[in-house]
């Protein structure tokens, strides 16, 4: 089966990595995908958007139909009045959670190091 070049990185279509990061790696993936993670049930999207406040609605739509497409969330929607649609994890997301809290752990370890790398490299004083 071919796949086609826009679910591909075009340059690099064999690249695990860079196809994977191409997804997740962008501003607001790996937050909604925490955020997701943390409840201890599915979450509205007005919940996720309050977990979020500086995301817009229109990213925070973009990033949940990206991250379903990829098959990391799943969308409920119920034949309700008023209308309900509730997001969850899959399990390939369950098993891609456990990294991104390590990372989230090194990231806190480690900023106030990188922060200082940082300002000195930019000649900036604290």
């Amino acid at each position: 089966m071919e796949i086609p070049d826009k679910v591909l990185d075009v340059h690099f279509p064999e690249c695990p990595i860079r196809n994977v990061i191409a997804r997740i790696g962008d501003r607001w993936s790996i937050l909604i995908l925490l955020t997701l993670d943390s409840a201890t049930q599915p979450m509205r999207f007005k919940e996720i958007q309050a977990a979020i406040p500086d995301i817009s609605q229109k990213m925070l739509t973009r990033t949940l139909r990206d991250l379903e497409a990829d098959g990391y969330v799943t969308r409920h929607a119920y034949a309700e009045v008023p209308p309900r649609v509730e997001y969850e994890l899959t399990e390939r997301a369950r098993t891609l959670t456990p990294l991104l809290n390590n990372l989230v752990a090194w990231a806190a370890a480690n900023l106030s190091g990188i922060v200082k790398d940082r300002e000195r490299y930019l000649g900036v004083k604290s």
